[in-house]
């Protein structure tokens, strides 16, 4: 996402037309893409398992929880902030709502929803309110979120999940695991809410300069707490994604998460200096992710060279922004 947008048009509260990405940027996403596709090559060619059609739709849902956590990280990235707490959220607010599907379906999703969003609220509040440091703020949070969820249930799992619940969020629809269209779906919202209306300019203009944003009428502190929040309900949505496909809620749901959603927002284009961020790249980001340790699964890597695998991903994702700034 191109941070071309000056302040002066970032601070009107109705954008006459879409923000254009650069041609640097297009470059990159499209980079980003045959990276993706690269990779699966690869993979395919070492294993003849790995392009059958059954383990592709399974790297696709087991892509899809932490491609919606990685949209929301991608906004609160672009406005040169972090979460350290998605994957706190995931837990917390899957294990309330699992626990009151036995009162209704509704009542206990609009429940989750409303924890990650309250969850999502407190971070954006003590970041833009008291001046706090994001990652001081979402390290606690991600303490205090998870101690919370062990404290809700005594440290005990929920079983016998809903059957409704689980097809709704681990169903098929047309044929389409549930996960994949709501990650698309999700993304593709992500993306038309930053190219095309008055947030996404004020998202893109806080993070390239915050004090220009805020001279230019922009509500600094609004924004930021508007994208925590939107993090935090994403979260929750990541969370009835992950009970439903293994029909349990853990306390200890969703852990690690925070590192692979920032992995594949990076991955996918997002800019840890800010303003810049593309919800489809990070989708592609988790399905690169989601690919890799699949294949070196394939192949019988151990799982501690896979972590060293996914880190080196990353440090040259960020290389490759830092070359990309200085071109620009």
């Amino acid at each position: 996402m191109s941070n071309d947008t000056t302040p002066a048009s970032a601070a009107s509260t109705r954008p006459s037309t879409a923000i254009q990405p650069s041609r640097v940027d297009l470059i990159r996403q499209a980079g980003v893409a045959a990276g993706c596709a690269g990779l699966f090559v690869i993979f395919s060619a070492l294993s003849h398992t790995f392009y059958q059609p059954a383990n592709l739709v399974d790297i696709l849902l087991q892509s899809s929880i932490n491609a919606v956590v990685a949209v929301g990280m991608t906004l609160v990235i672009m406005t040169k902030g972090i979460d350290l707490s998605v994957g706190s959220i995931v837990g917390v607010s899957s294990m309330i709502a699992s626990s009151l599907l036995p009162q209704g379906l509704w009542l206990g999703i609009s429940i989750g929803l409303l924890v990650g969003l309250i969850c999502g609220l407190i971070n954006g509040v003590l970041i833009a309110k008291l001046k706090l440091p994001d990652f001081i703020v979402t390290l606690g949070t991600m303490s205090i979120y998870r101690g919370a969820a062990l404290i809700y249930t005594d440290g005990k799992p929920i079983y016998n999940i809903d059957k409704t619940f689980r097809a709704t969020f681990a169903g098929e629809l047309a044929g389409i695991p549930t996960p994949v269209i709501l990650a698309l779906v999700i993304a593709v919202l992500a993306f038309l809410l930053i190219r095309f209306t008055a947030l996404g300019e004020q998202i893109i203009a806080v993070g390239g300069n915050e004090e220009a944003a805020r001279l230019s009428g922009i509500n600094v502190d609004g924004v930021k707490i508007a994208v925590y929040a939107i993090s935090g309900v994403l979260s929750a949505l990541a969370g009835f994604v992950l009970v439903a496909r293994i029909g349990a809620a853990e306390p200890i749901g969703g852990n690690g998460f925070e590192l692979q959603a920032i992995g594949a927002a990076v991955i996918g284009g997002a800019s840890l200096f800010g303003g810049e961020g593309n919800s489809l790249g990070s989708l592609i980001g988790a399905i690169t992710l989601g690919g890799m340790r699949n294949g070196l699964t394939l192949l019988n890597v151990p799982s501690f060279w896979q972590f060293v695998a996914t880190g080196v991903v990353v440090i040259l994702a960020v290389l490759a922004d830092q070359t990309t700034r200085k071109r620009r």
